[in-house]
């Protein structure tokens, strides 16, 4: 049912506009909900206006619009209502109608992202595509503030810094409605509780006590860790880089210079690879460090970041069950257990054709962690266990995404 107030509005609109009545109607029901108008934001009103009205609602849009605008203008709220009849609202609907939804889609995103009220990603949290009650919660909160402060003068929309610094402020900063606790916090406790809960009982068993152990970030630990990392990287710098055979192996000098295994070499370039701080050159064939490489390297908790993530991000063409199988052998290995095959396989469960794939899977992880000097005889040194955490709460706080099957 409609808010008292809305259905006022709506009575009048029946005696004084009823071409407009209905479609009032049905386009304030999808936009609120129930919820009294003052509840409204203006992402509120451009999603329904420039996604919801022409993917969800049928009839004629153009007109719908209209009414809603009518209605909010009763309702004194003129700055949305001016959007209902907008210029670049009439343009989105052609756009879906003409070209297609995805033309629409792409439309629609160009607009949103130009009011300003889109909340940014920022370094602490990339927001979802399918959020959580509180996410959607947090979003929304940041949205209104940035609206406040572009329609105060505090905030120019086109300034992205600007609004990073608005969106990470109103993030972390206590609240008092959160009994003073921040939004950041929440989402991310939203996220470690999907995670934990997500996939069955003995993962659950598993995952249970990590959900506390992971809420806070992980410390760097103390000592020089990721050795041969760092050499490569510091060889990569060198006017020749890293020499490689026609093979697409380290040339034998490198190999005679360094003083780890022709394996942990193979799977540090590897992780470096995958980092984007080595890349290929050509006239010789060589690997060099790139920018973003020499960044890392003079930052030792960006580098250990970057490092620990490649212990669980999905590879291109990569399935996430081995990523899983990964994310449970080192849960194990934290917990100071053993991660062979049958104590993942008794966490995940699996046919029996799967096993070559969580064998793979476990084989790839201990080399990169040999390759990092993270794990001896098995058993992660405490560095290692720190690298597992951090990799761990990186995989359990990724944004939620929608899967192509494309």
């Amino acid at each position: 049912m409609p808010a008292p107030d809305v259905a006022a509005l709506l009575i009048e609109m029946e005696r004084s506009e009823p071409d407009y009545a209905e479609h009032a109607r049905s386009a304030i029901e999808w936009l609120t909900g129930g919820e009294p108008l003052e509840m409204i934001t203006e992402l509120n009103v451009c999603e329904f206006l420039w996604y919801t009205l022409p993917t969800k609602v049928s009839g004629d849009r153009p007109a719908i619009a209209r009414a809603l605008g009518r209605l909010l203008r009763r309702g004194g709220l003129e700055r949305y209502a001016a959007l209902c009849v907008a210029p670049v609202t009439s343009q989105i609907l052609r756009t879906y109608a003409r070209s297609g939804e995805e033309e629409g889609l792409a439309a629609y995103q160009a607009a949103l992202d130009a009011t300003g009220v889109l909340p940014p990603d920022v370094p602490e949290l990339r927001w979802s595509s399918i959020m959580g009650p509180e996410e959607l919660g947090a979003h929304g909160a940041c949205s209104a503030a940035l609206e406040l402060a572009i329609v105060s003068g505090e905030l120019d929309p086109a300034s992205a810094p600007d609004r990073e610094g608005l969106t990470r402020r109103w993030l972390t900063a206590p609240r008092t409605e959160l009994g003073g606790d921040n939004w950041l916090h929440r989402v991310q406790g939203e996220r470690l509780n999907r995670w934990v809960l997500g996939r069955g009982t003995a993962w659950r068993e598993l995952a249970q006590p990590f959900e506390v152990r992971l809420h806070a970030p992980v410390p760097v630990p103390d000592g020089d860790h990721l050795q041969a990392l760092r050499w490569l990287l510091r060889v990569g710098r060198r006017p020749g880089g890293i020499p490689l055979t026609p093979q697409d192996g380290l040339a034998p000098a490198v190999l005679d210079e360094s003083r780890w295994s022709d394996a942990e070499l193979a799977a540090a370039v590897e992780a470096a690879r995958e980092m984007g701080v080595l890349e290929e050159a050509d006239s010789p064939r060589r690997l060099v460090t790139t920018a973003d490489g020499g960044r890392l390297l003079g930052d030792a908790g960006l580098l250990w970041a970057a490092a620990t993530a490649t212990l669980l991000v999905s590879t291109t063409g990569e399935h996430d069950f081995r990523v899983s199988t990964r994310e449970v052998a080192l849960m194990l290995l934290a917990e100071g257990k053993p991660a062979d095959r049958e104590s993942v396989i008794a966490v995940i469960g699996c046919e029996e054709w799967r096993h070559p794939e969580v064998d793979a899977a476990l084989t790839e992880l201990n080399r990169r962690l040999h390759a990092f000097g993270l794990c001896s005889g098995g058993v992660l040194t405490p560095g290692g266990r720190a690298a597992a955490l951090t990799a761990l709460r990186g995989h359990a706080l990724r944004p939620r995404r929608y899967v192509s099957m494309s």
